[in-house]
């Protein structure tokens, strides 16, 4: 990868082939699949050859962000940007209701900023796009020319989370304006999971059958590092790589037990989005029994034969390999884009004293009714940019101004496809195109699948915190080419 970046001024330059097109509408797009496809120039490894790992828990309170070789193609090492040294990064484990103090030290060429995903957290810990945290080496900021800048630290920075949530699947990632796409698709990115008690009540998988999996494509050169295609403006639209990586390894293996296990799913990819399925199906199907969502434990147990998983969502979901036959080979493939990971069922293993209760959580009871409601459109501009409200995002403009402990129904509506996220606190879809809400917008959700020409309606009460949050496409590309907008909880 190069150091020239995607920003504003490069996306203001685009050609007149590039405005004709925009002239044209969405026709040129194809719209299960957002993005341009970007081919490896490096051999592509086989499928079902690398070992699943999991990524190891944070020992400490300390994440050194550095850059490290990695070894993520046979015979060949990708320099990588790193929590820790590995892609993912560390697994921060934090219980609710005990504060949570992370220290990052920056150790790379270029700021930084950390942004903990799902997380009810204050202001000053969200990881606002423009609080940078300075390499340690830095003298000045000429690199991010014009940007302007906000909280700015050097070498380290303590992030303080109150975790006064829920247990939920949360991920941290790079978050830095004009720059969050490179970042992460160079591995700024790691699970950080928050238990509690009523979670630690119920019978689920446990131990080595609970597997966090993080799902992302990357593109490779022919020395093995990192493609990406920074600058190039037939990938405004998002990136799609031409290799699955599972907790960074290409479309990896898994021996499991014939028992249940827990997955906890994260599309940490920058564009694409899966729909994913287990090959074969159980018999009698409904392979995933869904538990949680992006913020926590669901009401009761929701059963699919497929998922459909875009950026930034998780999917918490329990399968019981228990009924497949020892020795099946059970792929997790995407419908859309092919093979995943494997399973392989083995004969043996402890028994399995786990189980899916019917009544999972009191937590996710409907909020009250909303005392207004406020109406946010996603769409381009001719010159390129990605607009919230017919505005590129500049930080300090909020679009709204919700009041604290209020309860507000937004409205999102779109001319393309957009997975929209909204930091501070979780939120409830209560309506998709005026009907109900779709299969996948259970529970508590902090990103939600947009697609073109949708109207999506959730329910939000902000609490706890005032000061200024971010709303913004989770595409990557999109989020880098200004489809961003601050709100102000008072």
């Amino acid at each position: 990868m190069n150091g020239r970046k995607v920003n504003r001024r490069a996306v203001l330059g685009i050609g007149g082939a590039a405005l004709v097109a925009a002239g044209l509408g969405w026709s040129i797009f194809e719209p299960k699949r957002p993005g341009k496809l970007l081919r490896s120039r490096a051999p592509l490894p086989k499928p079902f050859e690398a070992r699943l790992v999991v990524p190891p828990v944070l020992q400490g309170d300390q994440i050194v962000q550095r850059e490290a070789e990695l070894r993520i193609l046979p015979g060949l090492t990708t320099r990588a940007w790193t929590y820790n040294g590995s892609f993912p990064g560390p697994t921060v484990v934090s219980r609710s209701g005990r504060p949570a103090a992370v220290t990052h030290r920056n150790q790379l060429s270029e700021a930084t900023v950390v942004h903990l995903h799902g997380g009810h957290t204050p202001a000053a810990a969200d990881g606002y796009p423009i609080d940078y945290l300075l390499p340690e080496t830095a003298t000045t900021m000429a690199h991010h020319g014009d940007m302007p800048m906000g909280d700015v630290a050097k070498g380290s920075r303590t992030y303080t989370y109150p975790m006064a949530q829920r247990a939920a699947t949360l991920w941290y990632h790079d978050h830095r304006m004009g720059f969050t796409g490179p970042a992460v698709y160079r591995g700024l990115a790691g699970f950080h999971l928050v238990r509690d008690d009523e979670e630690d009540a119920l019978p689920l998988p446990r131990g080595e059958r609970e597997l966090p999996l993080m799902i992302t494509d990357r593109a490779f050169e022919e020395d093995g590092s990192f493609r990406y295609p920074e600058g190039d403006d037939e990938y405004m639209n998002g990136v799609l790589g031409d290799v699955v990586l599972v907790n960074g390894l290409p479309w990896p293996v898994h021996e499991v037990d014939p028992a249940r296990y827990r997955l906890r799913l994260l599309n940490a990819s920058n564009a694409r989005r899966y729909r994913l399925e287990l090959d074969p199906q159980p018999p009698g199907g409904r392979a995933f029994v869904q538990i949680g969502s992006d913020g926590g434990l669901l009401e009761k147990p929701v059963r699919h034969d497929t998922l459909e998983v875009a950026p930034a969502e998780r999917f918490d979901v329990v399968v019981d390999f228990g009924r497949y036959r020892p020795g099946t080979r059970v792929r997790l493939v995407d419908r859309d884009g092919g093979d995943v990971m494997r399973f392989d069922v083995t004969g043996g293993g402890r028994g399995d004293d786990s189980g899916v209760p019917d009544r999972l959580s009191a937590g996710a009871g409907p909020l009250p009714p909303a005392v207004r409601t406020r109406t946010f459109r996603f769409n381009r501009a001719a010159n390129g940019m990605w607009r919230i409200n017919d505005l590129e995002y500049r930080p300090g403009r909020a679009l709204a101004r919700p009041r604290l402990g209020e309860v507000e129904r937004w409205r999102f509506v779109t001319d393309f496809h957009h997975p929209i996220h909204l930091h501070l606190n979780h939120f409830q879809v209560v309506s998709r195109n005026a009907a109900e809400p779709g299969p996948y917008d259970s529970g508590w959700k902090d990103t939600v699948d947009l697609r073109a020409s949708e109207a999506v309606e959730i329910a939000v009460r902000f609490t706890d915190y005032t000061g200024t949050f971010m709303l913004h496409c989770h595409n990557l590309e999109h989020e880098d080419m200004a489809m961003m907008a601050d709100f102000t909880v008072e």
